[in-house]
């Protein structure tokens, strides 16, 4: 199992609810096991089947409520975004809503009582978590399609850096992590660049695409040969390497402030031969 740790380079920092919303996300997960428990002590079947219907019901809630909250950090992290495709916060109160009216249905109580716990849920939901991000933004104007294709080509590189920092971390070596996971930081740099000035994707689209496909395929391949044989010298250039992807996204991103736009063929094929020795 891989190690959990925080940092200021994590992405579990950047996608994470603040603090104040993941105690609630707590309580809420901790809330159905009084209905399950309750139901289990009932001793009655209509009682427990309805019981466990609430724990799903409140657990999915919670589940959902979480994510959406993650999904809302990454979209606020974002100039260029697109809002989630599941408004999986307000699921979230619905199942809230329904998960309350269920339980207190089992406790035997009346009709109104159900719809008021119903309202009082979600409401009480909404106004603790918030709606989800409903429309894009930085799609407007006259270059939505330049913006547009910026969305996708960061989503991409995302993907990548994910599929980098899920594979260094099946080597359980926390300094590794936090080296992978600094790199992420930088090259999310360039990408905050990009998003913040769209004409510079065609300068920078390879730093997106050779780069990163080159860095996450490094990556799973040292992961599997140094989880199996903890190789010191394999590690040292892995680091190396990483070292230098460093360099190299954090002089495109200064430059793609400054004048930007330079000639990018030499850059990417000296990278791209040292990733296929470093394979």
């Amino acid at each position: 199992m891989s190690q959990k740790f925080s940092g200021p380079f994590s992405p579990n920092q950047r996608a994470a609810a603040p603090p104040a919303a993941l105690r609630k996300i707590r309580l809420m997960f901790i809330l159905p096991y009084f209905f399950v428990l309750d139901a289990f002590l009932s001793r009655n079947p209509i009682g427990l089947f309805l019981g466990l219907i609430t724990f799903a019901l409140l657990s999915l809630s919670a589940y959902l409520t979480r994510e959406g909250l993650k999904a809302q950090a990454e979209f606020d992290a974002k100039a260029i975004a697109r809002p989630p495709k599941l408004p999986r916060k307000l699921l979230g109160a619905l199942f809230m809503g329904a998960g309350l009216a269920l339980g207190a249905a089992v406790a035997g109580q009346a009709q109104i009582t159900l719809i008021l716990f119903a309202l009082f849920g979600a409401g009480l939901h909404l106004m603790s978590f918030g709606a989800d991000p409903m429309r894009a933004k930085g799609l407007d104007g006259t270059h939505d399609m330049q913006n547009d294709r910026v969305a996708r080509a960061v989503q991409e590189a995302e993907d990548m850096l994910t599929a980098m920092q899920e594979a260094i971390a099946q080597t359980r070596e926390r300094a590794l992590m936090v080296r992978v996971e600094t790199f992420a930081h930088t090259a999310r740099g360039l990408f905050r660049t990009i998003e913040a000035d769209p004409g510079d994707l065609t300068a920078a689209r390879k730093y997106l695409t050779v780069y990163l496909m080159g860095a996450r395929d490094a990556t799973i391949k040292f992961t599997a040969h140094y989880s199996k044989t903890r190789d010191a010298a394999a590690r040292h250039e892995y680091e190396a390497l990483l070292r230098d992807l460093e360099t190299t996204f954090a002089a495109r991103s200064k430059a793609l402030i400054g004048n930007g736009r330079i000639g990018l063929d030499v850059e990417i094929q000296v990278l791209r031969e040292r990733l296929k020795r470093d394979a």
